[in-house]
């Protein structure tokens, strides 16, 4: 949603680098280019024209002038403000001291309130909580069977005495605020801690929409009211905002559609006006497309400092620990990487979500945006399908796949040979790194970078010790074994037969402490 304002600030702040000093004309030009962004984005204008006043107060005073790198203190500054008018600090929900928290959701007709309240509901079930939602919202068509939809995929309870309207020529019937009164009734009676309070929205404001909502908030007493507001509505957000905030008092805000390709002046500008912090964000259409948001951190996406730590809880809650201790200890061991490894990896980067999301939370990601943005999240299914058309065998001595073997798993996964022949290459050099790497050789075009086998390695040969690679055939994998044996058996028979000792002196020869450079003094604790 904000690449367009990230790649205008970013333009505009490579005009700044190399200059040693700023000037007042080079401050002002910096100022007219963010405001224009800004502006283009759909940012409410009262809001640009705060953020630009501060940004040149500040960019002006003595905080740049005596800066060593004068560019980078005022990308610094920007980043600081834009975390200003997000909200400054992450909001977290407020809970009750006795259960169960009432959370109301308030919104216009096509926010995404529905879909909302499911994800909610499961991010609060992942956090240990057990919630129910509460289908109050009895005037669109449909509006309580979505819900009921939307409960049973998240895993979560729903209260839903009333089925509401089915059609659009049908009068509503039913008493939202009395349903809402009985579902936290419900939850406390089946002690479910949190209540998610689904209410009715409409096409526009009117005066109905606020009484109802009062009525229901009055009713129900929340402990939170969360705005729920479409990202991509621009600059109309702030006159809606507005009127949510005189007609039922929100105490937060949900940015929903925060996927979209609009230009995000909403979330730059209902915090700002409101003075309600944004607390949870919509990222796309699934159920665990939903995160808490985090002002810092949406401000580094915008200023293309990436946002690493999101990448990191969302491995974090993913990653199967069991498959990643299996490949520490394999990688430890020194054992070759296969393409069950591969495979196995492979799916598990899957459950993080879309590879384009990840790779854009990298810093610096958005002058390849162009590249990212064809990627096809597809080819990952089609190397899947190669890998699973071979046979276990072949997954773990991919050298003896030949011709004819390459054809079959061709047409066992729908590819033409040429892109397994491709997904092969590639696996032969991921296969070669893994093993400098687990040898202590580092990783390849770093130099002096250690890797977890060593400190250091040397590009020369490999690393002593290194072991040497297990063949795929079981009869010769055997021999080996039994090769390894003899010769670890020689090696010990000739260390007690005095050919040789632990020290490299030969049996009978006098023990010199000295040899061994201790410390002074140190001689006398050494028996004869």
């Amino acid at each position: 949603m904000f690449n367009s304002l990230s790649d205008r600030l970013t333009a505009t702040f490579k005009n700044l680098r190399g200059k040693g000093r700023l000037s007042e004309a080079d401050v002002d030009a910096t100022v007219r280019e963010i405001r224009r962004a800004l502006l283009d984005a759909d940012v409410a204008v009262p809001v640009v024209r705060d953020f630009a006043a501060r940004i040149r107060e500040r960019a002006l005073g003595a905080e740049v002038s005596g800066a060593l790198n004068p560019s980078q203190q005022v990308v610094k500054i920007v980043n600081e403000e834009l975390q200003a008018i997000l909200g400054g600090e992450t909001r977290r929900l407020r809970l009750a001291k006795n259960p169960p928290t009432v959370i109301m959701l308030a919104g216009l007709q096509g926010a995404g309130k529905t879909t909302l309240a499911g994800k909610l509901g499961k991010w609060l079930k992942g956090q240990g909580h057990s919630p129910i939602l509460v289908a109050a919202d009895l005037q669109r068509p449909n509006a309580v069977t979505q819900l009921e939809v939307v409960a049973q995929r998240a895993g979560v309870a729903v209260y839903a005495p009333h089925p509401g309207i089915q059609s659009e020529f049908e009068a509503p019937t039913g008493d939202p605020v009395a349903v809402a009164r009985d579902g936290v009734a419900e939850a406390r009676a089946k002690l479910h801690d949190v209540v998610i309070v689904d209410t009715a929205g409409r096409l526009g404001l009117d005066a109905e929409l606020m009484r109802q909502a009062a009525d229901i908030r009055a009713a129900v007493n929340p402990d939170e009211v969360l705005f729920v507001i479409d990202a991509m509505i621009g600059q109309d957000a702030v006159n809606t905002a507005k009127a949510f905030e005189e007609g039922v008092d929100f105490t937060g805000v949900v940015l929903s559609k925060l996927d979209g390709d609009a230009r995000g002046g909403a979330a730059l500008s209902v915090a700002s006006v409101t003075g309600r912090p944004v607390m949870f964000a919509s990222t796309g259409e699934g159920l665990d497309d939903f995160e808490l948001f985090h002002p810092d951190r949406m401000a580094s996406r915008i200023l293309d400092m990436g946002d690493v730590l999101t990448l990191i809880e969302q491995a974090e809650k993913s990653w199967d620990k069991d498959e990643a201790a299996r490949m520490a200890k394999k990688f430890a061991d020194q054992e070759d990487f296969t393409l069950e490894d591969f495979l196995a990896q492979m799916q598990q980067i899957r459950k993080m979500g879309s590879m384009k999301k990840m790779l854009m939370m990298m810093p610096g990601a958005a002058q390849f945006r162009q590249q990212l943005e064809q990627f096809d999240e597809r080819e990952i299914d089609r190397v899947e399908a190669i890998v699973r058309s071979m046979t276990p065998h072949e997954r773990l001595a991919p050298k003896i796949i030949n011709g004819s073997r390459r054809a079959r798993i061709a047409r066992g996964s729908g590819v033409h040979v040429s892109e397994v022949n491709g997904l092969l290459e590639r696996f032969g050099q991921a296969q070669k790194m893994m093993r400098k790497m687990a040898a202590g050789g580092g990783i390849p075009g770093m130099p002096g970078m250690p890797g977890p086998g060593g400190f250091g390695g040397s590009k020369k040969g490999p690393a002593k010790g290194k072991k040497k690679a297990k063949s795929g055939n079981p009869a010769k994998a055997a021999q080996e074994r039994r090769e390894a044996e003899a010769r670890r058996a020689a090696g010990a028979s000739k260390a007690f037969s005095g050919q040789g000792s632990a020290f490299g002196a030969q049996q009978g020869d006098e023990f010199d402490p000295s040899a061994l450079n201790l410390p002074k003094g140190f001689e006398k604790y050494l028996g004869k």
